[in-house]
C-alpha cells in the first residue's frame, strides 16, 4: 500500500486501500498499524485535518478493528 507523508508530531504517513477499506498508519517511531473497514470519507478527513493525530484518536482508534503490521 502506498502511503503519503503527513505533517504530524506523531504520524509519519498514511495510506488507504479503497478496495478493502484498509487505512494504514505509520507512526514516527516506525510502527505500522492497519485499521479495517474504514470509510473513505474518514481517510479524506484525516488527510485534511489540521491535526492528523487528534483526528486519528477521535475518529479511528477504538472504532475499527486493527492489526499491527
Amino acid at each position: 500500500m502506498t502511503r503519503v507523508p503527513v505533517s504530524s508530531s506523531n504520524v509519519a504517513s498514511v495510506g488507504y486501500d479503497s478496495t478493502t477499506g484498509t487505512l494504514e498508519v505509520e507512526f514516527l517511531g516506525g510502527q505500522i498499524y492497519q485499521y479495517f473497514d474504514v470509510p473513505v470519507s474518514l481517510f479524506e478527513g484525516m488527510i485534511a485535518a489540521s491535526s492528523v493525530g487528534s483526528y486519528l484518536n477521535q475518529n479511528i482508534k477504538g472504532s475499527f478493528r486493527y492489526a499491527r503490521v
